[in-house]
């Protein structure tokens, strides 16, 4: 194969792999919004693995740690951004197994928590959203936000220690024993 046809057919697996991770990612964290909404009740929450984790449901219109809570709209218009930002920018350039997985992660949880953005009350670009897991002395979360974590975490090894970006190449050659 050669020409537009062989890229094309290269570059087509690891698109359909991140967004099949991102979909499939994003209807996970909707389904277990919906679970938790319907049996949690915010004035009880549970404890479990002796308090290691607690299901806490709470309502954020903030960002992470509930930095910016009054500014719903602006994080609302920051994450259509990024998502039409990645879907545009970054997928097509895909060539990597690895940076599919993390851009699809990504994807799964810009949507997610879009979504509540867009679509829970108090209302379209001011939805607040649903954060149930609890840690000690860290912030409550949820599984869109996992799977942003996850995206950092997996881009951070890529990018620093295997070295490799989209597209599959070398960002930095090893050096060799035989160069020092």
């Amino acid at each position: 194969m050669t020409g537009a046809h062989a890229v094309t057919t290269r570059v087509a697996p690891y698109r359909w792999l991140c967004l099949g991770i991102g979909i499939v990612g994003f209807l996970l964290d909707l389904v277990v919004k919906n679970v938790v909404i319907a049996n949690l009740d915010p004035q009880h929450p549970i404890s479990l693995l002796g308090g290691l984790v607690t299901l806490q449901l709470i309502r954020n219109p903030g960002a992470a740690f509930s930095m910016g809570e009054d500014f719903t709209v602006v994080l609302t218009i920051i994450a259509i951004a990024a998502l039409i930002a990645v879907l545009a920018l970054i997928v097509p350039r895909l060539r990597h197994v690895g940076w599919a997985v993390t851009i699809g992660c990504l994807l799964a949880g810009i949507a997610g928590n879009l979504t509540d953005r867009l679509f829970r009350d108090p209302g379209p670009f001011r939805g607040h959203v649903v954060d149930f897991i609890q840690l000690p002395n860290f912030a409550i979360f949820n599984v869109a936000d996992m799977f942003i974590t996850a995206a950092a975490v997996i881009g951070i090894w890529l990018s620093m220690v295997t070295q490799v970006s989209f597209n599959g190449t070398r960002l930095k050659e090893p050096v060799e024993a035989s160069d020092v």
